[in-house]
């Protein structure tokens, strides 16, 4: 394709603004052609000017083909090269800066604040409870959420900070140029939690999710960037631990806190595989027979240097880190390998209880598991019961119910723990296939005494029973407790009151001692 433009200097008036242009060098005509991309897109055009008006002879129409496809090439070249440098410093998604560029401006930063006498902080900013939104509404609209917070982020600093997006849910904020102490953020802190709050809508449905930060400052120029971004991270997780939805500033005490959870992560990560887990198993009364029906399943850690590790802080680390699905994986291998070692050894069947994580029960091949699990150890799926909470089922009902439907069709058993401290639908409820509902220890603790905790434990039981459910209370603890439970008809219970969480062989010694009883066992609830 070829444009012939006579006479450009006296009559075109595209060339109107350049006229004294062409008129200094004597040009009274052009030729010129477009330059296509691959795809068909015009890049620009090749063009060749003349003294005098004329057609382009053939060697001015070769000149003129040849010259465009080679500027075609060279401009492609650049394009793609600029692309390509572009991606390697920029998240895909978001376009926010990566981690690579991230790092680059900061040793920048560091150096100037040296040079200045100045600050550099750096913010770590996690969405709370952002895995809820990818398995509830999908990843498209978890990558809608992600692209608003950023924006979001952006619009909440100056435009000499620096918001990068280091992967997931996780952002950067670097705090450049600053000449007094991370205090002074404050007021900008406060901005970008209120604006990340804002409703998102996504999907047709309005959404909400919060942030935690955690900030860490350095001055000087031989302060070390792991170090820092560490710091700030572990200032997040911090923040987390008090509630989330707020910032928390680093401080030599949460250095050692950073450096004693390193550990703790690293030991959990050897505990899995190193033979230094166990269980130990709660036993569940049967209210009406007084016997042993079945035992809870609970993980303890004894680390070969600390000791026994509480899981109110292995637990938590295990939720935050992914661990907690070979953790998982783990107890429910062992709990119903030793449920079948019970009955191999002569005694009665019994059923054992396992707590299952809302990470393992979103796992995709999670119901995989289990089949595998209960063919390699041959335990009956009727022995084993799994355990949900309200809050994890209560995030994708849809899927919920179509998990636990096939759990339920293999022979498993099924329970929701912590009842009562959720936000169930009762809706949703009846959905589900469930055989047990578990009264939480916060309403079984002051039944004896508190008349708001004796009228939901009572309804509770009441709602279970309508619904074809068996009730279970845990942590009954006095005799008083239990004279409640029995007169209000509960089923089962489990707690101090009838048996601490206990090792494999006591558990083994209390069923073969109500097998040698020739009446029921009802003693142990007198």
């Amino acid at each position: 394709m070829l444009v012939f433009m006579g006479q450009v200097c006296s009559h075109d008036l595209l060339w109107k603004d350049y006229r004294e242009l062409a008129d200094t060098h004597g040009l009274r005509a052009c030729w010129s052609s477009p330059v296509f991309a691959p795809e068909g897109s015009v890049l620009g055009t090749f063009a060749l000017y003349a003294r005098e008006v004329s057609e382009p002879d053939e060697a001015a129409y070769r000149l003129i083909e040849l010259a465009r496809r080679i500027a075609g090439i060279a401009i492609e070249g650049h394009r793609t090269e600029s692309r390509i440098r572009h991606l390697a410093h920029y998240d895909a998604l978001t376009d926010l800066p990566n981690r690579a560029l991230l790092r680059d401006r900061l040793e920048q930063a560091l150096a100037r604040a040296a040079r200045a006498a100045g600050c550099v902080t750096v913010a770590f900013i996690d969405l709370d409870k952002f895995k809820w939104i990818n398995d509830s509404l999908g990843h498209g609209a978890g990558d809608e959420v992600l692209k608003t917070v950023a924006r979001r982020l952006q619009h909440a600093v100056r435009g000499s900070d620096t918001v990068a997006r280091l992967g997931g849910d996780e952002f950067v904020v670097l705090f450049c140029d600053q000449h007094k102490s991370a205090e002074e953020l404050v007021p900008t802190l406060q901005k970008i939690i209120a604006s990340v709050a804002e409703p998102i809508v996504v999907v047709g449905r309005e959404v909400q999710v919060t942030c935690s930060i955690g900030l860490a400052s350095s001055i000087g120029a031989d302060d070390d960037i792991a170090t820092l971004l560490l710091n700030a991270d572990a200032a997040m997780y911090r923040a987390k631990e008090i509630g989330r939805n707020n910032f928390q500033f680093h401080s030599n005490e949460l250095n050692a806190l950073s450096r004693e959870r390193l550990a703790l992560q690293e030991g959990l990560r050897r505990a899995i595989d190193g033979g230094e887990l166990y269980l130990l198993y709660q036993p569940q009364i049967d209210l009406r027979s007084g016997r042993l029906y079945g035992v809870e399943a609970l993980v303890r850690w004894h680390h070969p240097e600390l000791g026994v590790v509480s899981p109110a802080s292995f637990i938590p680390l295990a939720e935050e880190t992914g661990l907690i699905v070979p953790l998982g994986d783990w107890v429910l291998r062992e709990a119903c390998a030793q449920c079948r070692r019970w009955q191999d050894s002569g005694l009665p069947p019994i059923s054992v209880a396992v707590n299952v994580s809302a990470r393992q029960f979103h796992e995709p091949a999670w119901i995989e598991t289990v089949a595998e699990v209960l063919r390699h150890t041959g335990l009956d799926p009727a022995c084993l019961e799994l355990e949900l909470t309200e809050s994890m089922l209560m995030q994708d009902v849809e899927q919920a119910a179509g998990v636990m439907t096939r759990l339920r069709d293999m022979g498993v058993h099924l329970a929701i723990d912590d009842f009562g401290t959720g936000y169930s639908s009762l809706g949703a409820l009846k959905r589900f296939p469930i055989g047990h509902l578990k009264i939480d220890q916060s309403f079984v603790r002051d039944i004896a005494t508190d008349d708001d905790d004796k009228a939901i434990v009572m309804a509770v039981i009441s709602l279970g029973h309508r619904m074809n459910m068996k009730v279970l209370a845990e942590g009954v603890e006095t005799a008083e407790q239990l004279a409640f439970l029995r007169r209000n008809d509960c089923d089962a219970i489990q707690g101090y009151h009838v048996g601490r969480p206990m090792p494999a062989q006591d558990i083994e010694a209390r069923l073969r001692a109500a097998c040698a009883q020739p009446q029921p066992a009802t003693e142990v609830l007198q």
